[in-house]
């Protein structure tokens, strides 16, 4: 019995000292990350259990309000963009090409792609592993049950999801998030 109540004590030592090495560890590391970083983690965290799916824990989503075509949907999302001045840089329509190479109707889904340029670059010269996140996406998709819906990568992580941004691009790059959420808001009321 003696044994044991030291094997379990050198284990409760071993955990205490782990956890004490963990959190100097990374709470320094932390104490240098963006003030939201862990707001956005935790509501990242939150949407990942609660659907058990990565991809849904890290995108916006708006469905589309009843009533409207895929068209309508379209026209809007390039009309808002359009008035606020993002680039469009392309759109892969790719619900007709996989449509087109199985010979049967398939679901409809395109996907927007949308550049600031000037913030393209500024980003990328902080770091280059932005540029796997250019340039921004919205997609529109019909859904298995026939809803359509507008996507987009959650911006949040890469703006608030480290070390804070330079003031100046952090800017830019809110000033970009808000043009992409108001393209999902906006295009999911169909609002020209």
């Amino acid at each position: 019995m003696r044994l044991l109540k030291n094997v379990l004590a050198l284990i409760g030592l071993v955990a205490v000292l782990g956890g004490g090495f963990m959190y100097m560890r990374f709470s320094s590391a932390i104490s240098q990350f963006d003030p939201k970083a862990m707001s956005v983690y935790r509501n990242m965290a939150t949407r990942l259990l609660e659907t058990g799916n990565p991809a849904e824990a890290t995108v916006w989503k708006r469905q589309v309000k009843d009533g409207l075509s895929y068209e309508d949907v379209d026209q809007a999302i390039k009309t808002v963009a359009a008035e606020m001045n993002i680039k469009d840089v392309g759109a892969l329509p790719l619900g007709d090409q996989v449509t087109a190479m199985q010979g049967k109707p398939w679901r409809k889904l395109k996907i927007y792609l949308y550049c600031n340029p000037l913030t393209a670059a500024k980003m990328i010269d902080y770091s280059d592993a932005f540029s796997a996140y250019l340039p921004c996406r919205v997609s529109l998709l019909e859904d298995k049950t026939g809803k359509l819906w507008l996507y987009s990568l959650d911006m949040d992580m890469m703006i608030h999801g480290g070390k804070p941004l330079p003031p100046e691009l952090k800017a830019e790059a809110e000033k970009v998030k808000e043009i992409i959420l108001a393209v999902l808001e906006r295009g999911a009321k169909g609002e020209f």
